[in-house]
C-alpha cells in the first residue's frame, strides 16, 4: 500500500522557518522524483521545489533562497526546510511522487496546513 504522509505544518511568525517532512512507503522511493505543491485557498495547486532521483532540484522563482527541498533515501523521507518565511507562503503543503516508466505514476499525500501570520 502507497502512502505518502507530511508532518511539520503549523503556525509561525512572519521571517520564522519550518521543516516539512513527507514519508514515503510502498514503493521504491529512490527511483521517484519527489516534489512539494502547495494550494492557497482559492488557488490552483503550484509546484514549490523538486529534487530527482539523482539529486538535481529545482525550484519556484518566488521561493529560491528561502526553502531547500532534500531527500534521505535510506529514511525514505523528503524534506522541505523553509525559511524567512512569509504571509503569501500560507497554503496547504503536498508531496508527491513520480515516475515515468512508459507511463506516469503520480502518488500524493494529504497535506499539512503552513500558516504563517503577518
Amino acid at each position: 500500500q502507497v502512502q505518502l504522509v507530511e508532518s511539520g505544518g503549523g503556525l509561525v511568525q512572519n521571517g520564522g522557518s519550518l521543516r516539512l517532512s513527507c514519508a514515503a512507503s510502498g514503493f521504491t522511493f529512490s527511483s521517484y522524483a519527489m516534489s512539494w505543491y502547495r494550494q492557497a485557498p482559492g488557488k490552483e495547486r503550484e509546484l514549490v521545489a523538486l529534487i530527482l532521483s539523482g539529486g538535481d532540484t529545482n525550484y519556484k522563482d518566488s521561493v529560491k533562497g528561502r526553502f531547500t527541498i532534500s531527500r534521505d533515501n535510506a529514511k525514505n523521507t523528503v524534506y522541505l526546510q523553509m525559511n524567512s518565511l512569509k504571509p503569501e507562503d500560507t497554503a496547504v503543503y503536498y508531496c508527491k511522487a513520480r515516475r515515468i516508466l512508459g507511463r506516469v505514476v503520480d502518488y500524493w499525500g494529504q497535506g499539512t496546513q503552513v500558516t504563517v501570520s503577518s
